[in-house]
């Protein structure tokens, strides 16, 4: 994959949207001491690159009553199907993440259900039709960190 070219505005800008993605653009345009329409330019640029993925309001799964998050490892029966499963997975709202991984899974799901019982239905009545061999799940308790990747002026290891 591509890195794209920052330049210290760039990185200037993507570290104040990363810690507040509601900061208006003219606020950012004083911290940075360009115009607001220049921050308008650079984000326009940022997203055309793929750098930002737009912007979004990230809703507490416990809060509208998902009490349970799981990661699921998936064993095809036939990995030539993984096209077709994805789609699938797709349908099921209770997907948020699929991921094609190393290792022993051919995929690694993130699912939110309302309890365990519920799990166990997505389990047996979505998923398994899908032609796995079998599933592997792992049930999280609580996210003790959950952020942005940090933006570095200069990679830490060019640092000295």
């Amino acid at each position: 994959m591509a890195e794209h070219q920052l330049d210290s505005l760039d990185r200037k800008i993507l570290q104040m949207i990363a810690d507040n993605a509601r900061i208006p653009f003219l606020e950012v345009a004083r911290a940075c001491n360009v115009s607001g329409a220049a921050i308008h330019q650079r984000i326009q640029k940022l997203t055309t690159l793929g750098v930002l993925k737009g912007s979004k309001y990230i809703i507490d799964p416990e809060k509208i009553g998902y009490e349970t998050c799981a990661y699921i490892g998936l064993y095809l029966k036939d990995p030539e199907t993984f096209d077709s499963v994805v789609e699938e997975l797709k349908k099921i709202p209770e997907v948020v993440e699929c991921q094609y991984t190393t290792g022993g899974y051919d995929m690694f799901i993130k699912i939110y259900a309302f309890n365990n019982h519920h799990l166990l239905n997505i389990i047996h009545d979505k998923l398994q039709p899908l032609g796995l061999a079998r599933t592997e799940t792992i049930v999280a308790f609580n996210a003790v960190i959950d952020r942005q990747l940090p933006v570095y002026d200069v990679p830490p290891e060019e640092e000295e």
